[in-house]
């Protein structure tokens, strides 16, 4: 029962909000399939799937709000979960920030569903470990990796009409391979809506190449270098200014996009005329919910257009505050590329660095964007257009404000935890300090 029809589901919905009495209820019922496996030292040592469906209610007396959840869908416990929502919401002190419900929205149809996802077994999770440990075991190197499925649904409705429904599938792999003396490490991953495009073996061969050449680095002086960031790293700074670009925090000066003494900073160039980003739901790559958290209808929406900054993100509160049209914040981000290859970047590097991936990255300052964070899974020397030797791990300082200033090429974007992030040369990229870690 852990998927749900639209007929159920609105069936379940509908039967909720028959029992409410609230000035406004809101119920949202999600279920799906997860499975699993994982396995370290070339040895599976984990694997399993679960089946689950939980249902959640919010009643409203004015601007007095209470949420419940369960996981029993018999009459008897929507009831008590109705009762328990409104008892709370009763003694709920009032938000001053609460919006009024939508009423009915008209979604798109999402392409988020993949067949070949949702048919996934206990066999097929085998068949994925048994393709990443065997070339690993071939060749003397030592995997650990993970790989989770989802397939599952969501509905949401209200008492003013509202109803949505959806279903999604997703499937995400990733492994790390190391040199068996400890020395060399690499890392690689994959993530889809459709697992008919996984291939385990050749991700991890990706990782066992990076494994094997990334053996016994060597220290390098730590300063300004170019560098070419392989999507994963790209990723790993510019999910940090998408996701950023929220208008509250840049109108009450809290922001990378607030104006030194008030206003905000949309309309201003502040990047590379070759930046643009994007979103859309309907994108073949990345597709999306339908709606967002508060129920309003995502769509695509530009960002970052020719460096100037087009949008930014717009609660239904804030943008009534601010008399504007709410912009929902988007699920994942299209950063477009270029046309010039990862082995294009390098040929033509006099004297870089490539970056498989970073990680430990914290905030430094966010009125600037300013990040640190190290490397990880496969660092390389690059002179006069060839990779000449590992280099040890460095920690980075650096913002993707800065990041999106000095570029100097770009590939072609490919979907990276969510999003479509291309490959990135930069200019004076700021290394801060070693780190002896592999």
């Amino acid at each position: 029962m852990a998927i749900l029809t639209k007929e159920e589901a609105k069936a379940i919905i509908d039967k909720v909000l028959s029992f409410a009495t609230a000035d406004e209820t809101e119920v949202s019922v999600r279920g799906g399939r997860t499975g699993n496996i994982r396995y370290a030292r070339n040895t599976v040592n984990t694997s399993g799937e679960t089946n689950e469906i939980g249902l959640s209610i919010t009643s409203v007396f004015g601007k007095k709000s209470g949420s419940t959840t369960i996981n029993e869908l018999d009459d008897e416990s929507l009831k008590k979960a109705v009762a328990r929502a409104e008892e709370i919401a009763r003694l709920a002190p009032e938000n001053p920030e609460y919006m009024p419900m939508l009423g009915p929205q008209t979604y798109a149809e999402s392409k988020t569903f993949a067949s070949a996802t949702d048919q996934i077994d206990p066999e097929y999770r085998a068949q994925v470990a048994m393709d990443s440990i065997a070339p690993c075991e071939e060749n003397d190197l030592t995997a650990a990796g993970y790989l989770e499925d989802f397939s599952g649904f969501v509905a949401t409705g209200n008492s003013k009409g509202l109803f949505g429904y959806n279903q999604s599938t997703s499937v995400d792999f990733t492994v790390t391979v190391r040199t068996n003396d400890g020395t060399g490490s690499g890392y690689a991953g994959k993530d889809f809506n459709d697992a008919s495009l996984l291939k385990a073996g050749p991700v991890t061969n990706i990782a066992a190449q990076k494994a094997k050449a990334s053996s016994n680095a060597q220290a390098i002086e730590p300063g300004k270098y170019t560098v070419i960031l392989e999507p994963m790293a790209a990723n790993d700074l510019l999910r940090l200014l998408a996701f950023g670009m929220d208008a509250r925090s840049a109108d009450e000066g809290r922001s990378f996009l607030s104006k030194k003494g008030g206003g905000t900073k949309v309309g201003e160039k502040l990047f590379d005329e070759r930046v643009k980003i994007y979103s859309d739901p309907s994108h073949p790559d990345i597709p999306g919910n339908p709606w967002s958290g508060d129920g309003l209808p995502t769509e695509k929406t530009t960002w970052v257009e020719n460096g100037v900054v087009k949008n930014m993100f717009y609660s239904r509160y804030w943008a009534e505050k601010q008399g504007v049209k709410p912009v929902p914040r988007a699920g994942g981000f299209i950063f477009e590329g270029g046309n010039e290859s990862l082995l294009d970047m390098i040929r033509n590097t006099e004297r870089g660095v490539l970056v498989t991936r970073f990680w430990y990255i914290r905030s430094v300052d966010p009125q600037t964007l300013l990040y640190t964070g190290l490397t990880r899974d496969g660092t390389f020397y690059i002179e006069n257009g060839q990779i000449k030797f590992p280099v040890k791990n460095f920690r980075f300082n650096e913002s993707p404000i800065i990041m999106l200033n000095n570029i100097e090429a770009m590939g072609k974007p490919e979907r990276t935890n969510g999003n479509m992030v291309p490959p990135m040369k930069i200019r004076d990229f700021t290394f801060s300090s070693l780190s002896d870690a592999v």
